[in-house]
């Protein structure tokens, strides 16, 4: 059974061919990364209109890579939540106008469930239930993943999302954007115990905030000026790259010994941080769990991931009619089906 993706969420235009949810058979992503860089960040309505002019070339060329047609399709996913809605509804309304041509099901997916199900790409043999923290420049949850379609969230982010706080300190130090790996380059050559920083306390066994832990970098870096000292740029980003690390590899171990849950995973842009890939290893080897990684082409925001999600929601019957709508927010335990328009 093949799917087409589309992914349109933030700045990245994406179409890809997934069969049965695990297998890839093409995908394609146009970002316009390099041009929000300019501006320190993702401008929306810069991102919506390079989605406009993308996306039928990408989607063209997924299928072109496939050796597919629209008809030979089982069905077109597509992201509808959560997301930058002029980005969103790009992507909603060209997946409903190709899904409408070639008469198949338009399968909405939300974007946390395709993050999670980029692990199955990785992983074909990887089955529910584990346990998962997606973290990305938006968002921050522990999810327990109890089927291909059911999840509950545990704890998530009250403030600031992991990936939204490295955008935010390299901002701050002057690294550039996309701000994850440029604060893991400059963390190569510093100290992890150069500046002290602050766990955050947060209500809740399994919340995190990073509000608090942006602050205090902000201050250092302030500080450090308003007294015309140095700054030891390298050491305060490998302070605060392994503070992150450090609060979320904790927070991820204790919801694993809490639930008994076997297998763990990572999903998410900052999923591609090697070291937290690598204390998060430490924490499963501790707990005697598996460790499931996706890849790194899977990290970011793709298609295939869209794809392989919209294959198990429409095991689960969960499609939409052509009234489907994009939503900023949306919660991931939420199915489309039970939405009310």
């Amino acid at each position: 059974m093949k799917i087409l993706g589309i992914e349109t969420s933030c700045d990245e235009t994406a179409a890809a061919i997934v069969e049965d949810g695990r297998h890839l058979l093409a995908n394609v992503i146009a970002s316009s990364v390099k041009e929000q860089a300019l501006y320190g960040g993702v401008v929306p309505e810069i991102a919506s209109r390079r989605h406009i002019e993308s996306i039928s070339m990408v989607a063209q060329k997924a299928l072109d890579d496939a050796g597919l047609a629209p008809e030979q399709l089982a069905g077109i996913a597509v992201t509808y939540a959560p997301g930058l809605i002029g980005a969103l509804l790009v992507g909603v309304n060209f997946a409903k106008g190709l899904a409408f041509a070639a008469q198949k099901p338009l399968i909405p997916v939300h974007h946390l469930r395709g993050h999670i199900a980029a692990l199955y790409l990785t992983h074909p043999g990887l089955q529910p239930p584990f346990l998962c923290l997606v973290a990305s420049g938006g968002h921050c949850h522990f999810v327990q993943v109890n089927s291909t379609t059911s999840f509950a969230v545990l704890g998530r982010t009250v403030d600031d999302a992991a990936g939204e706080a490295f955008d935010k300190v390299a901002r701050t130090l002057g690294l550039g954007y996309p701000g994850g790996p440029a604060v893991s380059k400059a963390a190569q050559t510093g100290s992890p115990t150069a500046y002290k920083l602050p766990t955050p306390h947060v209500e809740g066994p399994y919340n995190v905030s990073f509000s608090g832990l942006k602050t205090a970098v902000l201050n250092v870096a302030n500080n450090a000026k308003m007294k015309n000292e140095p700054l030891d740029i390298p050491g305060l980003a490998a302070s605060f790259e392994h503070k992150v690390a450090d609060i979320l590899a904790t927070k991820l171990a204790a919801a694993a010994r809490d639930t008994g849950a076997t297998t763990l995973c990572l999903a998410g842009g900052v999923a591609a941080n090697t070291l937290l890939r690598q204390k998060v290893q430490q924490q499963a080897d501790l707990l005697g769990a598996e460790l499931c990684l996706p890849k790194l082409a899977f990290c970011g925001d793709n298609a295939a991931m869209i794809a392989a999600q919209g294959y198990f929601e429409l095991q689960a019957g969960h499609t939409s009619g052509w009234n489907l709508n994009g939503y900023a927010t949306m919660p991931i335990e939420e199915n489309y089906s039970d939405i009310t328009l």
